[in-house]
């Protein structure tokens, strides 16, 4: 499930309010950049074991030289740039294939308003039209995400989890085989079909809310079409190929560019002889953070630690829906005054002792301390105009009474 740390940071006193975050570990940059951390950290402390230990004089100046190079061509290469423009698109990305999961709340609640009925059949009709609605977000995530693939990996499946019946999944399947491409908008025009089977039936009173839960519908299959498309359309692969390219390039020059080379030959810069890299370690763990973040984000629908829980969503969809439909259908509490029924509205709500601090006057416009001169508060006179004829009597008569 997504990491969630809001409640840890709903305020910012104190310091290094973001510390307490630091040292988790599920849902971490560490625990996407250790591996190549640690590969890193090896490679470059073999080319440094290697310089130190095992080469000759004249073997020691040719790897300087190589050093040398690597370090001056490694900065050609615009790592933030690329790396920074194309985790703003992922980003973007990721957020709005959140923003297109389809949720059934609105739907129930125009089909518990609007088709009537506490008999069987209307009961019938109104869990059978939010089950056919979940049935069809259950089969698109099927197909985009492993996490529902895992867990519904056939219609069998599906059958037995009570999205859907036995002789439907005989007609779904009947209609598959006529077809290469997907339908998983078939439940939603079963769903259609009921809707206009009760208005023909008179448990909808009017074509108006007949359009709206079409319209609603429609809504929800260009949801899960969405989804589809997320999946079929990536961010382009030479964009990618590139972000990774020039990120991997750049460190692999700078195990060799970055290596502490002897002062006593006075390079520049190497002034100074260490045997940890702290800052070029540094550096490796944010640009490779950065990459590894696009990387997690890329798809939602996968199984890393921010992805999306498809799986919650499918048991809370189902669960909240059924409740409007049916316990929730046409109940409502006891129509009663409330406390304020004499005032009108209150004059000021109460507060707890821990939320007295929040207490506050009401928010003003920034005009409301400015002050105008009384003097200046006396409007001017109105000047009328005539307006100007064809032959210039109007501007003629101004100038008379100018005159």
């Amino acid at each position: 499930m997504t990491v969630s740390y809001t409640s840890e940071v709903a305020d910012c006193h104190g310091f290094g309010n973001f510390w307490r975050l630091l040292f988790r570990w599920r849902g971490s940059v560490y625990k996407l950049v250790w591996l190549e951390l640690v590969a890193y950290t090896v490679l470059y402390s073999a080319c440094s074991a290697v310089y130190r230990l095992a080469l000759n004089e004249e073997g020691r100046r040719q790897f300087e030289m190589v050093s040398r190079y690597c370090d001056v061509f490694s900065d050609l290469i615009p790592v933030a740039f690329v790396l920074g423009f194309y985790v703003s698109i992922v980003i973007r990305r990721w957020w709005e294939q959140y923003k297109t999961l389809p949720w059934p709340d609105t739907l129930s609640l125009f089909i518990s308003t609007s088709i009537h009925g506490h008999d069987r059949q209307g009961r019938l009709m109104r869990r059978t039209i939010v089950r056919y609605i979940n049935l069809s977000f259950v089969l698109t995530l099927t197909m985009i995400t492993p996490r529902a693939k895992k867990r519904f990996p056939s219609l069998d499946h599906i059958v037995e989890a009570g999205f859907m019946t036995a002789n439907e999944k005989k007609i779904f399947e009947s209609l598959a085989e006529k077809t290469v491409y997907s339908l998983y908008y078939l439940p939603l025009v079963w769903a259609g079909t009921l809707v206009a089977r009760a208005r023909r039936e008179g448990r909808i009173r009017d074509d108006f809310a007949v359009k709206t839960i079409i319209d609603e519908l429609n809504n929800l299959r260009g949801k899960c079409g969405g989804l589809l498309s997320y999946d079929w359309i990536s961010i382009p692969l030479v964009y990618t190929q590139v972000v990774s390219l020039a990120v991997y390039t750049f460190f692999l020059s700078t195990i060799m560019g970055r290596q502490f080379l002897d002062p006593a030959q006075n390079y520049p810069k190497n002034n100074i002889d260490f045997y940890f890299p702290l800052f070029t370690i540094l550096q490796f763990f944010f640009y490779m953070g950065w990459l590894k973040v696009a990387e997690s984000l890329v798809n939602p629908f996968g199984e890393d630690d921010d992805d999306f829980e498809v799986n919650y969503l499918i048991d809370r969809n189902i669960q909240v829906s059924y409740l409007i439909v049916d316990e929730m259908h046409n109940e409502h509490p006891e129509l009663t005054q409330d406390i304020y029924w004499d005032e009108v509205f209150p004059q000021e709500l109460p507060y707890t002792i821990a939320s007295e601090q929040f207490r506050r006057d009401p928010p003003l416009g920034s005009t409301a301390n400015l002050q105008v001169p009384e003097a200046e508060q006396e409007f001017l006179p109105m000047v009328d105009e005539q307006p100007e004829d064809e032959g210039g009597v109007g501007h003629h008569s101004e100038e008379a009474t100018r005159c």
